[in-house]
């Protein structure tokens, strides 16, 4: 979903593909599109907006609520000042940020209203009016990972999905980007603007925006009739062309090996985010520094971009899944980065990677998918983006290439515009795989911590053997897993064993008529785990 800026009790559970989600849900609602009409200004922070909501009844439906800030005690939050439904006003109840609404009529199943939201106030999070490192002031939404209630009324969870609008009437001088495709630009009176966006492809609240300030903007490439563009600020326009052109290259590698490009544009935009980067539907928000004509920002891109396919198409349906998403993102990053420059570049990564996930294992020990989480802002760590890189990377090799990658092929095609749980994802590629991978997932995403490895190794001259014991020492965890061991000789020929390691101690010897001199542990980095090697 994002790479942050700054940087970041043991639980074994049993498994299960679906964890206690906090978000209380109306399976009876689904809403189809949202068309939010918003005014902005200059003299102030206020926003006016009105909201019209089409709903569907997936079962009878009498009364349902509408996520939307309230006013507090810093002045901060949105008043909504009318409900109408099919032209008829509702009464406003607005309570604990939410908007009770209750039907005159009830709804049968399949059919479909029109909920009318007129409201205003100044937003408490979400749409964040600041200015930008040049002095402009600039409005941009940042609605990751629940905060576009505070300014959008929705259903602000990833598990409903819908087609947006944007209609954003603001001074003239601002350009307003957002979701989809831009259908209309006027000049109004009053030296305003309007500017119309709209996306029809469903997605979820966390990556609906608006960008508006003054850009300048370069569409760089049409790719499989997608066009890609960059919005910068003015000030640093020929720095942020160049830094921005790497999303070409990502946007092929992944329409290539993943599936077809879920959406109609890529715009990547210059921002005020507060992440790193933020990966909106098809309208990607950089953090303003990402600017400086260096291009050093190549790997933030294409995590950005592989969220279009992973957590933006297919989208995690609670949040403590959401290593369906970062995770994804993080691996497949890498996998641009070792087609693109190598694989000295891939285990490069692979490495810092591990080592971010023992530093975090060193102060706190969760599972990757940790129902034990009620803030969902509190789903984002190493676990959800390293570890989970790791995840896929072991279960790349465990599966061989050729699988691995049909496997992704497959799951996409399959979910692709859906929401998924990790129990979607195994199910696909052990379909693919032919492969029962219930102790791999069970282990890897809902046990803590990884293997503690130590080696002790001896090579008996008069038998010519090599023995080992190898043995897991990490506590209240145990794995299954192969590893691969790097037999150098005193004649400097090496040789490669691959080992089962099962829970506790494993023993394991080889014939070897030559000599040992050293051994150590996964040579082709393929696994995640610390280890020590002695030697007797």
């Amino acid at each position: 979903m994002k790479k942050l800026l700054v940087g970041f009790s043991l639980f074994v559970l049993s498994f299960t593909s679906v964890g206690r989600d906090f978000y209380v849900k109306n399976a009876a609602l689904d809403v189809q599109r949202y068309r939010f009409s918003l005014e902005l200004n200059d003299e102030n922070d206020q926003i006016k907006g009105v909201a019209i909501i089409s709903l569907k009844a997936k079962s009878v439906l009498n009364e349902f609520q509408i996520d939307l800030g309230q006013i507090d005690s810093s002045g901060k939050g949105m008043r909504v000042t009318s409900i109408e439904s099919e032209g008829k006003a509702l009464p406003i109840n607005h309570v604990a940020d939410k908007l009770h609404i209750v039907l005159p009529n009830h709804l049968e199943a399949n059919s479909v209203i029109n909920l009318k939201i007129a409201y205003e106030g100044v937003p408490k999070s979400g749409l964040h009016i600041s200015k930008n490192k040049f002095g402009d002031r600039v409005f941009f939404a940042d609605n990751w990972p629940d905060q576009g209630h505070h300014w959008l009324p929705s259903i602000d969870h990833p598990s409903d999905k819908a087609a947006v609008e944007f209609v954003v009437t603001a001074p003239a001088h601002y350009a307003v980007v957002a979701n989809g495709l831009k259908i209309e630009e006027s000049n109004l009176e009053n030296n305003r603007k309007l500017t119309h966006w709209r996306e029809d492809v469903p997605i979820a609240v966390k990556v609906m925006v608006i960008g508006v300030a003054r850009f300048a903007m370069q569409e760089s490439a049409r790719l499989n009739d997608i066009s890609v563009s960059s919005w910068v600020f003015p000030q640093n326009r020929t720095e942020g062309f160049y830094d921005y052109s790497p999303a070409v290259n990502a946007l092929e590698f992944f329409q290539k090996n993943v599936g077809p490009y879920p959406y109609k544009k890529l715009a990547n935009v210059q921002s005020k985010t507060r992440f790193g980067g933020l990966e909106n539907a098809n309208t990607i928000f950089y953090f303003e520094n990402s600017v400086n004509g260096k291009g050093e920002q190549e790997a933030l891109i294409a995590h950005e971009i592989a969220h279009q396919w992973f957590g933006n198409s297919t989208t995690e349906n609670d949040w403590h899944h959401v290593w369906l998403s970062e995770g994804f993102a993080s691996y497949f990053t890498n996998l641009y980065l070792e087609h693109t420059y190598g694989r000295e570049r891939f285990v490069k990564q692979l490495l810092l990677d591990r080592e971010k996930v023992i530093r975090y294992h060193q102060k706190t020990v969760r599972p990757i998918v940790d129902v034990t989480i009620q803030d969902p802002k509190n789903v984002l760590s190493p676990n959800t983006y390293e570890k989970a890189a790791w995840v896929l990377h072991m279960l790349r090799q465990q599966l061989g290439d050729e699988r691995f990658w049909n496997g992704i092929q497959a799951y996409y095609k399959k979910f692709a515009g859906g929401n998924v749980l990790s129990g979607d994802f195994q199910s696909v590629m052990e379909q693919v795989s032919g492969k029962d991978l219930n102790r791999f997932f069970q282990q890897w995403l809902y046990q803590a911590g990884y293997p503690l490895v130590a080696l002790d190794w001896a090579w008996q001259k008069n038998t010519q053997t090599l023995t080992m014991k190898i043995e897991q020492r990490q506590v209240n965890a145990k794995f299954d897993f192969p590893i691969e061991i790097l037999i150098q000789k005193v004649d400097g020929s090496v040789e490669v064993a691959s080992v089962e390691v099962r829970q506790g101690v494993t023993d394991y010897s080889i014939k070897m008529k030559d000599e040992v001199k050293l051994l150590s542990l996964d040579p082709m980095v393929k696994l995640l785990f610390e280890g020590v090697v002695t030697h007797r």
